[in-house]
């Protein structure tokens, strides 16, 4: 059996949209990555490390998992 890779999922966008519209350059600023992470990690291009990810969590004010999911298969 072939081995079934998974893929990671985020709401980051939403998030960011409903935290008075924040734009990327702003949570990009609070997290301390480059506005370019942000616009690849919204457009799954990019997989965040787990201390970025708990980062970009924090400053929406959610849960990891509200922001980032993973999918099977």
């Amino acid at each position: 059996m072939g081995k079934r890779q998974g893929r990671l999922t985020n709401e980051v966008r939403r998030l960011r949209f409903l935290r008075d519209e924040m734009t990327q350059q702003e949570l990009a600023d609070l997290v301390g990555v480059t506005r370019q992470t942000v616009n690849a990690i919204e457009g799954n291009k990019y997989s965040p490390s787990l201390e970025v990810a708990f980062r970009i969590a924090r400053v929406l004010g959610v849960p990891l998992e509200a922001a980032f999911g993973y999918e099977e298969g």
